[in-house]
């Protein structure tokens, strides 16, 4: 049969689609991650605390669409990549579902009993839900970075050889921070659109500034670090970009000092990720000291930008291995078969934009700023 692209290309496409995907998921739970975050401390009196939670109380649900949509588009077009991460990363995907599983139930039962002290837990719980999955998504971009230890036998199967505390080592540390400045920025800034002015704005706007600055400072020293230490792995020779799934056979992958660089001056039109990343925390400092909506529109820019720059410097490794770098998954070897993609890409290119539509039109009712007299006369408030 006669497919209307051939594969390379379609791989091409489908690294392209994950990567919105995930940065989809990043610009819309982000913000909800970001504000649960600074919840305690941008907001001190019970009322207030209940205004920055209804901010987000009507939306976060909608957002998690995207989180699943990535992972099920992972599955579908890299399932060595999703077996892997998922069976090695295990512990961390605990780490990550269980207070996000908190988050869900703080927004339901938080204000239910009017205990001072009730309330109080349910609040560090939402921080909780917010700053941990910042933190271990983070965490976890930082180890694909440097490389995880797994290796294939002959038959494909895989064993992961890490554990728990191997992945909290100091450069997937400071990834994780980096995650958490980056979304506290985007939730800091969407909180200037989305509260009435006042004591609460002022504090998130300071907060966001200094997050701001982080972000900025942790993402330089991030690139400055994995230059200096010699990360990086690239495919030696031609790469064989037309085969089948199969990381034992083909595209011979080793270490190469460095190669996380290299894609910049192979592809000049890459920098670009980076440079919106720095662009983007400049200008929501700017938005965020005017108390403006471009504090969230320099925000967006600059999660776009980060999340980006992982992808962009790393194509076409996609994830690789410390103990058989030439069994590295790449996006040429790590893929689904040809038809499967095909037939997977007139389905994104359905149901992707029906996804962006859903959560535009939400975000277009559910504007307007959220006040503390709307919040505490209101029975359906959070």
């Amino acid at each position: 049969m006669e497919l209307p692209f051939d594969y390379a290309t379609v791989k091409v496409i489908w690294w392209f689609l994950v990567g919105v995907l995930l940065i989809g998921y990043a610009l819309t739970d982000g913000y909800d991650l970001g504000v649960a975050t600074v919840l305690p401390f941008a907001a001190q009196e019970d009322s207030e605390r209940r205004m920055v939670i209804n901010s987000i109380g009507s939306m976060w649900e909608g957002h998690q669409v995207w989180f699943i949509t990535a992972g099920g588009a992972l599955f579908a077009a890299w399932p060595y990549i999703y077996e892997i991460s998922f069976s090695g990363f295990y512990l961390a995907m605990f780490l990550v579902l269980v207070p996000l599983i908190i988050r869900a139930v703080g927004f339901k039962y938080r204000s239910k009993l009017t205990n001072p002290a009730w309330r109080e837990a349910w609040d560090w719980g939402l921080f909780a839900g917010g700053f941990i999955p910042a933190l271990v998504f983070g965490v976890a971009i930082g180890n694909v970075l440097q490389g995880v230890p797994f290796f294939l036998d002959e038959n494909l199967r895989v064993s992961y050889e890490g554990g728990l505390f191997g992945l909290l080592n100091p450069f997937a540390l400071l990834c994780g921070l980096l995650s958490v400045a980056m979304l506290v920025v985007h939730g800091t800034g969407f909180l200037m659109m989305k509260i009435e002015r006042g004591k609460v704005m002022d504090q998130a706007a300071i907060l966001g500034q200094i997050a701001a600055l982080a972000a900025i400072a942790l993402f330089a020293i991030g690139g400055i670090w994995s230059t200096l230490a010699g990360m990086g792995y690239a495919i030696q020779g031609e790469a064989s970009t037309h085969t089948a799934a199969n990381p034992v056979t083909y595209n011979d992958v080793a270490r190469e000092a460095g190669a996380w660089m290299g894609n910049y001056s192979r592809y000049p039109w890459m920098i670009l990720a980076p440079l919106f990343g720095f662009v983007g925390m400049a200008i929501a400092i700017v938005g965020l000291r005017k108390q403006s909506p471009l504090g969230f529109v320099g925000s967006s820019i600059g999660v776009t930008g980060i999340v980006g720059t992982v992808g962009t410097s790393m194509f076409p490794i996609i994830l690789p291995s410390t103990i058989s770098p030439e069994q590295t998954l790449t996006v040429w070897d790590s893929s689904s078969s040809h038809l499967t993609l095909t037939i997977m890409l007139f389905v994104a290119i359905v149901f992707v934009p029906l996804i962006i539509a859903y959560t535009s039109w939400v975000f277009n009712i559910l504007w307007g700023r959220v006040t503390e007299d709307e919040v505490t006369s209101s029975p359906d408030a959070y």
